[in-house]
C-alpha cells in the first residue's frame, strides 16, 4: 500500500529503509543529542512555546530505542513509550525523567507474543483511559507474518498498567471470555468514548472505522478505502474529542491530508483540511494536538481553528538529523502532561524520543 510520507511518494517499507540507512552512517540515539545548541532549543511562541529537555528520555547502556510508535501518560503523569525494539519494547518513565522500568521479553510473553523480535515485527499504537477507579492500556498491534506461515499481531488488546491483559480482540488462537476473534486486517489506533464505547481504526488494512461497545461488541463500522470524504486513504489515528457540546469522533485520514469527524454513531459531520500526513491527536487544556509526519505539530482550538504549529516540514537527510535539534523530522505520536509538557516521539530508527517542557512567553 502506498503512502504520501514526505512529498514525494514512498511506501512504508520504503521509509523504514531509507531511515534504516542512517545506522550505517554511525547515527545513535546518543548522537541524536550531540549535536545540542548551546542556547535552549524552543518550538512555537507566545502561550505555545515548548523549550527541549535535552537531559530526558535517555536509555541505560546497551539498551536502544527503535521506530517510535506511540507514547501516552498515565494518571501520575509517568510516560509510557513503546516503540520498535527488542530491547525495550517499552520504557517507562516517572514525571520527573527518571526511568522507572524497561519491558522486553516478559513483556512479549505477557501478551501472548513468543519473543520481543515479534513485538518489533507489530508494535503500533498505544491508548491510556480512566475507567472508574481503574487505569487500562490499550494497545494496537500491526498484522505481519509469512504468506503462508502463522500471522502473528492484527490484535487490539487492553491491560492495566502493569501490563497484565485484561481483554484480546482481533487474531487469536482461540476465543475465550477474555479473548475475541475479530477480522481486523492492519489496525493502527484505539480511542474510548465517555460511554465507554471503543472505536478502532484499521489504517494500514481495509480502512475501516469501527465501533465497540464497551465489551467488544461490534456495533457499527464506517470508511472504506477512498478519496471523498467518509472514505480513508490511511487512516492511522482515532480519538473522541470532547471539546464541544457533545463528544465527537476524529479520525486522522493521513494519506488524504486532512481529519474527518464522525459523531458517536457514526455519521460522516466535516473534514478538516490543511495537514501534511496526520497521525493521531491528544487533547489537552481545551486544545487538540495533531503530529503530523511531515515533520510539524498542529494545535487547534475547539472551533478546530490552528492556533500555533510546530516545526517547518523540512526534509533532512537521517545523518543531518543530529544538527537540526529544533526541527522536527517526522512525528508519529505525542502527549501532554498534566503540567502541560508535551513528549513526541517520531517514525525514526531511534525514536527520538523528546519532551519539551511548555514555557509560555
Amino acid at each position: 500500500m502506498n503512502e504520501y510520507l514526505f512529498p514525494h511518494r514512498l511506501t512504508r517499507r520504503d521509509f523504514c529503509r531509507v531511515t534504516a540507512a542512517g545506522a550505517a552512517a554511525g547515527l545513535t540515539f546518543g548522537g541524536a543529542r550531540a549535536a545540542a545548541a548551546t542556547a535552549p532549543v524552543k518550538f512555537g511562541s507566545g502561550k505555545y512555546t515548548f523549550t527541549l529537555d535535552e537531559a530526558w528520555g535517555r536509555l541505560p547502556q546497551g539498551m536502544v530505542y527503535g521506530y517510535g510508535c506511540a507514547v501516552v501518560v498515565d494518571g501520575r503523569d509517568r510516560v509510557y513509550v513503546t516503540m520498535r525494539s527488542t530491547n525495550p519494547s517499552v520504557a517507562i518513565f516517572d514525571k520527573d525523567g527518571k526511568l522507572l522500568e524497561t519491558w522486553g521479553k516478559e513483556f512479549a510473553e505477557r501478551v501472548g507474543l513468543q519473543n520481543p523480535e515479534q513485538v518489533l515485527l507489530t508494535a503500533h499504537g498505544l491508548y491510556w483511559s480512566k475507567e472508574g477507579d481503574n487505569e487500562c492500556l490499550y494497545w494496537t498491534e500491526n498484522g505481519d507474518g509469512p504468506k503462508r506461515g502463522p500471522r502473528i499481531g492484527a490484535r487490539v488488546y487492553k491491560t492495566d498498567l502493569n501490563g497484565k491483559v485484561l481483554y484480546t480482540i482481533g487474531n487469536v488462537a482461540k476465543e475465550s471470555s477474555t479473548s475475541q476473534k475479530f477480522a481486523f486486517d492492519n489496525p493502527t489506533d484505539v480511542a474510548v468514548a465517555p460511554n465507554g464505547d471503543i472505536y478502532v481504526v484499521d489504517g494500514y488494512g481495509n480502512q475501516l472505522l469501527y465501533r465497540f461497545d464497551k465489551n467488544f461488541k461490534l456495533l457499527q463500522k464506517a470508511g472504506g478505502p477512498g478519496r471523498a470524504h467518509g472514505q480513508f486513504a490511511t487512516c492511522h489515528g482515532v480519538w473522541v474529542r470532547t471539546l464541544g457540546k457533545e463528544p465527537e469522533i476524529y479520525v486522522a485520514d493521513r494519506a488524504n491530508n486532512r481529519v474527518e469527524v464522525y459523531s458517536l454513531d457514526l455519521k460522516y459531520r466535516r473534514s478538516i483540511g490543511d495537514f501534511r500526513l496526520p497521525c493521531c491527536f491528544y487533547q489537552h487544556a481545551g486544545m487538540l494536538y495533531v503530529p503530523e509526519m511531515a515533520g510539524r505539530v498542529t494545535i487547534l482550538d475547539p472551533d478546530d481553528k490552528i492556533v500555533a504549529r510546530l516545526g517547518t516540514m523540512e526534509i533532512f537527510k537521517v545523518e543531518e538529523i543530529a544538527k537540526h535539534p529544533d526541527k522536527f523530522v517526522a512525528p508519529h505520536a505525542l502527549t501532554l502532561a498534566s503540567n502541560g509538557d508535551l513528549y513526541v516521539i517520531e517514525w525514526l530508527h531511534f525514536a527520538r524520543a523528546r519532551r519539551f517542557r511548555h514555557t509560555p512567553a
